[in-house]
């Protein structure tokens, strides 16, 4: 009798090295954009062998999604529920920096999801911040606490959306100690040092084009990129599909001009926040109370910049990256000057942990636009940055 040699070869945990290969795919290019054959050629297996295990990419993209959640879960339910806060947000931490390059789908890719799973995560997601939520109140009883283990867990979470190159255990450190003073803070204790913000204008839509893209960016952000067609967008401004060819090539050029917008808005917001800073502190909490205005008035045309730039081909996206890098450089230089005991790595992770500071507090808040929210979201941003309160 014949013995297949693949069979004889096949590891063990094949199930979970395809699962690990297609959550760095899925995180690294969308799930639209990423394929069957390019996850199978990560693992070293044919296209074939991997339909074995998953029968098509929605399946394998749930699998995913339930891996990544469960492994936070799992972690802390070997953690005593009396547990003190840096007891329990250590397993976080290992867990998130462990599998980094697997586990940012959630934040964004998670809304291609059908009804039934998306529930079951919120739900899996629900109990680790209901864990947190209890540990934080155990240990910094007052108001916002829920707020403040959302913004935590954002400050742990950020690790996954980018690509700092940073030793794990240095990138434990850094992070638990920023997401421990994110709970630690008290954002009552800014009241009346809000630092005033001047953010440019919403651009009026006064031309087609115009017209196309303040109609197109809500729908991406509601049903993302690749399932809104030309026809429903057309629809929202009264044309005929064929009508938008003659302003916008193709689809993707109007998500290019809404990620080019973004960053455009980003950038003379940042500009005008420096202005009259007068130290390193100072320029930290205005950049932190700008990008948070910024993200409470531009919710939807910054979500969609932030969700679908990785779908974009190399070409187009490398504009949108160089910005973003600029940008997080401005942040790094003045974190440097306020704690020099950092190294540019160790900083730049902090950054991006304010930046996810404000995705989870922000949706946690459901993005209700008030002062108050604006407030609290940028207390716990220079929380993470490790800065206490002015």
């Amino acid at each position: 009798m014949s013995v297949d040699p693949l069979a004889v070869t096949r590891p063990r945990n094949r199930r979970q090295l395809i699962s690990e290969a297609a959550g760095r795919v899925f995180s690294e290019r969308g799930y639209h954009a990423a394929s069957m054959e390019e996850i199978a050629a990560r693992v070293g297996i044919s296209a074939a062998a991997l339909y074995r295990h998953f029968p098509n990419k929605y399946a394998l993209f749930s699998a995913c999604a339930d891996t990544m959640v469960d492994r936070l879960t799992e972690a802390l339910d070997e953690v005593p529920s009396e547990a003190g806060l840096r007891e329990t947000l250590l397993p976080v931490v290992r867990v998130s920096v462990t599998h980094r390059a697997s586990s940012g789908l959630y934040r964004w890719e998670a809304r291609y999801l059908e009804a039934e799973e998306r529930q079951s995560l919120r739900t899996k997601f629900g109990r680790l911040v209901a864990r947190t939520t209890q540990a934080v109140r155990r240990e910094h009883p007052g108001p916002s606490v829920e707020s403040r283990a959302l913004a935590a867990l954002g400050a742990i979470g950020s690790i996954t959306m980018h690509h700092v190159s940073i030793a794990q255990r240095s990138a434990e450190e850094i992070l638990l100690a920023s997401a421990l003073d994110v709970a630690a803070t008290d954002p009552a204790a800014r009241e009346g040092a809000a630092h005033a913000v001047d953010l440019p204008a919403r651009p009026a839509p006064r031309t087609r084009r115009a017209e196309i893209l303040a109609a197109a960016v809500p729908l991406f952000a509601r049903h993302g990129f690749a399932k809104v067609t030309n026809g429903q967008i057309a629809e929202a401004v009264g044309l005929v599909p064929s009508a938008l060819y003659r302003h916008y090539p193709t689809k993707m050029d109007v998500l290019v001009a809404a990620c080019l917008q973004a960053a455009e808005l980003l950038t003379q917001a940042v500009g005008r926040s420096l202005d009259g800073a007068t130290g390193p502190r100072e320029a930290l909490n205005a950049l932190a109370a700008t990008y948070v205005a910024y993200s409470f008035e531009y919710t939807e045309l910054t979500s969609v910049a932030e969700a679908e730039v990785a779908g974009l081909p190399e070409g187009l996206r490398r504009p949108l990256v160089l910005a973003q890098r600029e940008h997080i450089a401005v942040w790094e230089e003045q974190l440097l000057l306020a704690r020099p005991e950092l190294n540019p790595r160790q900083a730049r992770v902090l950054v991006h942990a304010g930046f996810g500071v404000v995705v989870e507090a922000g949706r946690g808040l459901h993005w209700r636009d008030t002062p108050a929210h604006r407030d609290e979201v940028t207390a716990l941003v220079v929380g993470a940055l490790g800065l206490t309160a002015p």
